[in-house]
């Protein structure tokens, strides 16, 4: 069972087996927070590819976008996704984060939730290109939907954090060797959610 998880609001790190998270509840004041979730809602080149898992092909379960500084591709999945070059906005995120986060991110991946139906089942942020440890710093837009968390070999670190709008939260340490993460599906009518997770990609 997944044990509801109450972390510091103002990015005070928390510890866990192999992991640290930050999590900053209002990094965004609401009306930033809305400006952003619009203008990226209607200004980004949404795509939805066919994702493969355990042998089998289906329509990624959200819409998503890269963004980088360099050109560097990013591959999950099966997938490989080519960046756009990063916008104003985007850079002016990114900057944002970097004054409470010293990884200095290269790529920005954008998910779009449309509803309770889009979802990111159990995975890890550890593809090659990320490097050994990888920092991940996600920022939540929109509607509040529950993040997931459990420990690959310790049944009873099994969490979920609600990811509030506005919302900054930053995975450190041995988090995605050791742990996975999930946004699950859900039966509630709820509006959407835009989630943009900032990583440093290294040439292989």
């Amino acid at each position: 069972m997944l044990k509801p998880l109450v972390l510091p609001s103002d990015g005070t790190p928390t510890d866990f087996p192999g992991a640290r998270l930050r999590y900053f509840d209002s990094f965004f004041t609401e009306k930033e927070a809305e400006a952003h979730f619009n203008q990226l809602l209607n200004e980004t080149p949404w795509q939805q590819d066919p994702i493969t898992v355990f042998g089998k092909t289906y329509a990624q379960p959200r819409l998503t976008a890269l963004y980088a500084n360099n050109s560097l591709p990013y591959s999950y999945s099966g997938i490989t996704m080519h960046p756009h070059q990063m916008t104003p906005l985007l850079s002016q995120i990114q900057e944002r984060i970097h004054q409470v986060c010293d990884t200095q991110f290269t790529t920005v991946l954008l998910n779009h939730y449309r509803d309770g139906k889009d979802s990111n089942g159990w995975h890890a942020d550890n593809e090659k290109e990320l490097g050994n440890n990888p920092v991940i710093a996600s920022v939540s837009l929109g509607e509040t939907r529950p993040f997931h968390f459990k420990h690959r070999h310790i049944k009873e670190q099994r969490h979920k954090l609600n990811l509030e709008h506005g919302s900054l939260l930053i995975m450190k340490g041995e988090m995605q060797s050791f742990w996975l993460h999930q946004i699950a599906k859900t039966k509630k009518k709820i509006n959407p959610r835009i989630n943009l997770t900032f990583r440093k990609l290294v040439r292989l």
